[in-house]
């Protein structure tokens, strides 16, 4: 029994998961979505007006179960590794969500690892249940099937964060602000994607948020499969002192595309200008099937050879402070979404990230503001103490007693 606002931490997380590495059945399944929060489960529910995308009962029809609704992030970030790590077991990732051809040797004991689709952000709540709804069939078909077999399993449902970030209201109002950022920053992080060359790291990688559009209808997210599964080969990468090219290999990431390749193509070089070396993002290909070639040319990606780059939004989009342009005609049916991005491939020390250079220059829009709005009201300023100056007093005044005083018009 959990009172209520208790977060689970990462030594309760691993003393209540004790009882699935111990049982005789050790066949584990886990379910991992990219968000969610146990908000949803009553908000999406019928209760609302809505149509329930829960519609599978095996909660209801275990021997046992466990509902935690809230987990310390730290637990959940590190619950994939912590799994692989807690028992001998044969693991399994699927991705491409087809589980009809699934087979499962119990004679030994096994971790599948379903990748379910992503619930887009952005989008309507439709759009949202409707995601809810299919992996909630996916869950429902692939334990109809393990039941019909006769297979004892266990099933862990989670996500990589939270949908819904709490509210703090154990804090002053003036430090709430703060603190929400903190933790929704908190629940963000894992550790960024590094590319080895015999024991040192060449290139780092990170992003909150790595997604591409196909055709302005097929929706990948690649930020579990990069970050968090790294379910992504790098082996076609390419380091040197004067060329790097990080080269993200996927199979199958969504029906429809059984393979997808991103390069990222940057490059050392000495400017006179500034007496030192700069290290550039010049250009993005994207590769689908082998076939389909696409190429974007970059700009304002660039940064000091022993630095690292960051910058808030990187895409296509013409809102974006570093801009991802198409080059060719098939880059015009992508759409490239990254949020939070951090890259650096060259002049890796202590494998992790130097110093970052970010894509947002010193003069941002508010400075320029402020700035304006200043020499305004110093314009005014110094208008009104320069009238003032310019006001003269009388030079004679008049006597009560004598007569009236006569200021000729000349004066």
């Amino acid at each position: 029994a959990l009172h209520e606002g208790h977060v689970v931490s990462a030594q309760e997380l691993t003393v209540l998961l004790q009882p699935v590495f111990t049982q005789n059945s050790r066949n584990l399944i886990l379910f991992l979505q990219d968000t969610l929060s146990v908000d949803d489960f009553t908000y999406l529910s019928e209760s609302y007006g809505n149509k329930n995308p829960f519609q599978n009962e095996i909660l209801q029809s275990s021997p046992s179960s466990l509902v935690l609704p809230a987990v310390d992030c730290e637990a959940t970030r590190y619950l994939l590794s912590f799994l692989q790590e807690s028992g001998d077991w044969k693991l399994t990732n699927i991705t491409n969500l087809d589980v009809s051809q699934l087979e499962v040797n119990t004679s030994e004991p096994n971790f599948l690892v379903i990748q379910l689709q992503p619930l887009v952000s952005g989008l309507n709540e439709i759009s949202t249940l409707e995601a809810i709804a299919e992996n909630d069939k996916i869950i429902g078909r692939l334990t109809m099937d393990l039941q019909e077999q006769g297979i004892h399993f266990s099933v862990i449902y989670t996500a990589v964060r939270p949908s819904r970030i709490p509210r703090r209201t154990d804090v002053v109002g003036e430090l709430r602000r703060q603190l929400m950022a903190t933790e929704e920053e908190d629940s963000l992080s894992y550790p960024p994607l590094n590319v080895t060359t015999g024991k040192d790291i060449c290139i780092l990688f990170y992003a909150s948020n790595f997604s591409l559009k196909a055709n302005s209808s097929v929706f990948i997210d690649l930020t579990n499969a990069t970050f968090v599964t790294q379910n992504v080969d790098i082996s076609s990468s390419e380091c040197s002192d004067i060329n790097t090219i990080l080269s993200l290999k996927y199979t199958k990431p969504v029906n429809g595309i059984s393979s997808l390749e991103i390069r990222f193509l940057m490059t050392n070089k000495f400017y006179g200008g500034s007496a030192r070396n700069w290290s550039s993002l010049d250009a993005v290909e994207i590769v689908q099937d082998g076939e389909k070639f696409a190429k974007f040319n970059v700009s304002a990606i660039s940064a000091p050879a022993e630095y690292s780059f960051h910058c808030q939004l990187v895409g296509t989009s013409n809102l974006y402070p570093a801009r991802l342009i198409p080059s060719n005609n098939e880059a015009k049916n992508w759409d490239v979404f990254i949020s939070r991005l951090q890259i650096q491939g060259f002049n890796v020390e202590n494998n992790q990230f130097s110093y970052a250079s970010d894509c947002t220059s010193f003069f941002t829009p508010g400075i320029w503001m402020g700035l304006v709005t200043s020499i305004v009201l110093l314009w005014i300023l110094a208008y009104g103490i320069h009238v003032i100056m310019q006001l003269t007093t009388n030079s004679r005044f008049d006597d009560p007693k004598g007569p009236a005083l006569s200021v000729p018009q000349t004066e």
